[in-house]
């Protein structure tokens, strides 16, 4: 399978090192806005092929799919763009700025008949599926409670002055987007949507927010959602029941899953993975496009549409608002 990238920085290579070891997968091309740095990119990574126009890329028939890792703010012009043309899209997380862009990329999904799928990695590493696979051991689902805090490496530098990438609004960044979603998508692909949302969050001066929390409400449950990129937490994810409790060290990348009992006993349920979880999702995207498949059970299009959804009421009430929300939906 031979992916295209647009996007030339850390997680394009972290994707890239790790889908070289991935069966099936190939790297046919590299984009990015300067020839220069895509010819760079290109070479790093033996790509074939570098170019500065997508339309050119994906129309050359030198790839197969294309992985998008530009700013969020772009996700959704440049995903549509692909998808217009027939190409099936592997797109980071978030989705896009908003819910507008994200039913406007399903939509071109369904209309060019291509696979699209949100690069969110945690859901589908098999520690993942060893929560899903064993909740029922809890009893009646009480709580969810997940913590997402990571001091930024770009925070110092806001501090003295230099608004960088994740703190600025123009690219649909800050705390909820880039991290906060780590939390809420497993609680949606888990549960469902909420019944009810309520929001508190911390905005910088430059317009993003650096800190948050949102307590959401189901049926017979609830979940609390914190996370940062000014303050670093060290609390593991749990899943309350009422007859055990799953503690996940951490819900981003989940690499140890216990079960704790009321009755004091604790069962490890936790399964071997990779210290690359980006394998996993890009074996899940090769494997939809060899079935011929075009959305992923997991990472599916209603999960990526109710997590939006969750992330644009949480906005709503904190107040942040991006330029990309002025453009409403039309990208293509």
């Amino acid at each position: 399978m031979r992916f295209g990238v647009i996007g030339t920085n850390w997680i394009t290579e972290e994707f890239i090192r790790a889908g070289q070891e991935v069966e099936g997968f190939s790297l046919g091309a590299v984009y990015s806005r300067t020839i220069d740095r895509a010819k760079e990119f290109a070479e790093l990574f033996d790509a074939p092929h570098a170019f500065t126009d997508i339309d050119e890329m994906v129309t050359s028939n030198v790839i197969d799919a294309v992985y998008i890792a530009s700013p969020n703010s772009f996700h959704a012009e440049q995903a549509i763009q692909c998808m217009n043309q027939g190409m099936h899209v592997l797109c980071e997380k978030p989705f896009a700025s908003n819910i507008a862009e994200v039913e406007a990329m399903i939509q071109a999904a369904k209309k060019n008949d291509v696979l699209l799928m949100e690069a969110v990695k945690s859901t589908l590493a098999p520690n993942f599926f060893a929560i899903q696979e064993n909740l029922h051991k809890l009893g009646k689902i009480r709580r969810y409670a997940a913590s997402n805090c990571q001091y930024s490496s770009r925070y110092d530098a806001y501090k003295e002055g230099t608004v960088l990438r994740a703190f600025d609004p123009f690219f649909s960044n800050g705390a909820l987007m880039d991290i906060g979603i780590y939390c809420l998508y497993p609680l949606v692909v888990l549960f469902g949507e909420p019944t009810g949302i309520k929001a508190e969050g911390i905005l910088l001066e430059s317009g993003v927010d650096g800190e948050g929390s949102i307590l959401l409400k189901y049926a017979e449950h609830d979940a609390v959602i914190s996370y940062s990129k000014i303050t670093t937490s060290y609390l593991p994810a749990e899943i309350q029941g009422e007859e055990a409790t799953m503690v996940i060290d951490k819900i981003n990348h989940p690499q140890k899953v216990e079960i704790r009992y009321r009755d004091g006993r604790i069962e490890d349920v936790t399964r071997a993975q990779t210290p690359k979880t980006m394998h996993y999702e890009i074996r899940e995207f090769i494997r939809l496009l060899q079935a011929g498949t075009k959305e992923s059970a997991t990472n599916s299009h209603a999960a990526s549409r109710a997590t939006m959804q969750i992330m644009d009421e949480a906005r709503r009430q904190i107040g942040l608002v991006f330029p990309a929300d002025q453009r409403g939906g039309n990208q293509g």
